[in-house]
């Protein structure tokens, strides 16, 4: 376990106050009792307010309700072989100007006679006087070999489920605690949810925990395939990478891919293609609501890009889809916002650059023209995609995609062919709402539309190429001008 290591490298290095951020205390109890033990032989003695110090018989119940008292104590241990005392929920107490006080004096006293001290909180509460002396770790959640041996305790009790089974759930409950992920098994077994379901039921577990945060929607709607008309290229691109997140790749070395930045004309498939590689690569799909990120008082955006991102590591692998990225991080010449806006994008930068687990970031956006260059350079974004209008035959793709959600039996029976030919120019968006309103057409004179009512209503929608023409076009020149792949 990689943190266990690290604690063993901190303990080792004279870090004599350690600060644990985490929730999971019980767990982190555990791993404290087998670090001590495989470092000094030694069990830990442990402390929380109701309860004192219950690991000693010669201190049980001692120092209840007074956490000075409790470091107090430790200094009597100087002739004993205990090195390690654990105190939880110590965020509570750290910021007392006695317990500050108290805690310089322990340091020295710690030092002389290497000895430790770990506290756990839920909160970054350590006060800039005690920066100096106190080491800040954070307990990670559980990773996949500790969430397999936990699976394999319920599996193996329950009914012998398979190592593809096991596999399967080690992956979807990736970003639970290790408490969740006993109490979500008790539920599954106790309601005796057959194998099929047993997925989704975690998925909507998950989905609680990142309705925890107001800057991420779990998105549930799923599409059966890529089906967008065209997109040779990046389907291609996908399909290479579609098993990267898997153990075999993992065993192979292949370092996972970081994401991909679509840019194009709108309506031409970019958000349907995010949604599309979440259902293609059986990764859960989060979406960034960044109108909900900026506002609020002075630093509250950059603390919530900051939760953002951790929440999208805790139940990596996942992919992290970011609608019209170019509205969001704009070039920071065009903000006037006492440089919240500045701050969060190089947050949101680093994070892309040195991000270690395996999200994967589908951003889209219309124009590239106010996105900062940073987030253009290689590193951020494994390939750029040039998403263009769709070209004659694309359109009969799309023509028939569409007709065949709505007419699955008739859809043969529209000409397809001609429909394309009439509809240059046209995105794929907008071919849509041409049979849209040919349906809404036909419907109104209580018939079935026919393909004369598409023609008539792609004859009375001004296409955005049109509208827009300077526009589209300067940056249909950028998409054919060779510095990024074409879709």
């Amino acid at each position: 376990m990689h943190f266990e290591k690290e604690i063993k490298k901190i303990l080792s290095s004279n870090n004599f106050l350690v600060y644990i951020l985490t929730t999971e205390e019980e767990r982190l109890e555990y791993i404290l009792k087998n670090i001590s033990n495989k470092l000094f032989s030694e069990k830990i003695h442990v402390w929380n307010f109701i309860d004192g110090y219950t690991e000693n018989p010669n201190q049980l119940q001692s120092s209840k309700q007074n956490p000075l008292e409790a470091l107090e104590i430790i200094t009597k241990y100087d002739r004993t072989n205990t090195k390690v005392f654990f105190l939880k929920d110590f965020h509570l107490f750290i910021n007392d100007l006695s317990v500050n006080r108290k805690l310089k004096n322990l340091y020295k006293w710690l030092i002389k006679h290497n000895k430790y001290v770990v506290f756990s909180g839920t909160e970054e509460k350590i006060p800039n006087t005690l920066k100096e002396y106190i080491t800040s770790i954070k307990l990670p959640l559980p990773n996949k070999k500790e969430i397999k041996i936990e699976i394999a305790r319920f599996i193996n009790n329950a009914d012998g489920e398979t190592n593809n089974l096991q596999n399967s759930l080690s992956i979807a409950y990736t970003g639970f605690s290790l408490n969740k992920i006993r109490q979500s098994i008790s539920k599954l077994i106790i309601n005796n949810i057959s194998k099929t379901r047993i997925i989704n039921e975690i998925l909507k577990d998950k989905k609680e925990i990142i309705q925890q945060t107001e800057t991420l929607e779990f998105y549930t709607e799923r599409e059966q395939e890529l089906d967008v008309g065209g997109l040779k290229n990046l389907k291609y691109w996908l399909k290479t990478r579609q098993a990267i997140f898997t153990e075999n790749a993992e065993t192979y070395g292949i370092k996972a891919p970081k994401g991909l930045l679509l840019v194009g004309v709108q309506g031409t498939g970019k958000s349907l293609s995010a949604k599309a590689i979440s259902t293609q690569w059986k990764l859960p799909l989060l979406k960034l609501e960044i109108s909900n990120i900026f506002g609020g008082i002075l630093g509250e955006s950059e603390n919530k890009i900051r939760k953002m991102t951790e929440i999208c590591e805790q139940i990596s692998p996942c992919i992290l889809w970011i609608d019209e990225i170019d509205k969001i991080f704009t070039t920071y010449t065009t903000n006037n916002d006492s440089g919240t806006t500045q701050r969060v994008t190089s947050i949101f930068l680093t994070w892309l650059s040195e991000k270690k687990e395996n999200v994967f970031v589908v951003a889209t956006a219309n124009t590239i023209n106010n996105l900062p260059i940073e987030i253009l350079r290689k590193g951020r974004f494994d390939e750029i995609f040039f998403v263009d209008l769709p070209n004659f035959n694309e359109r009969i793709k799309i023509f028939k995609i569409h007709l065949k959600k709505i007419r699955p039996l008739t859809w043969n029976k529209y000409n397809t062919y001609y429909l394309s030919k009439i509809s240059r120019k046209f995105s794929g968006a907008e071919i849509e709402q041409s049979i849209i309103n040919a349906m809404y057409l036909a419907f109104y004179e209580g018939r079935e539309f026919t393909t004369e009512d598409i023609v008539k209503s792609i004859q009375n929608i001004i296409p955005l190429a049109i509208t827009e023409h300077e526009r589209i076009s300067k940056l249909r020149r950028w998409g054919y001008s060779g510095k990024i792949k074409l879709a």
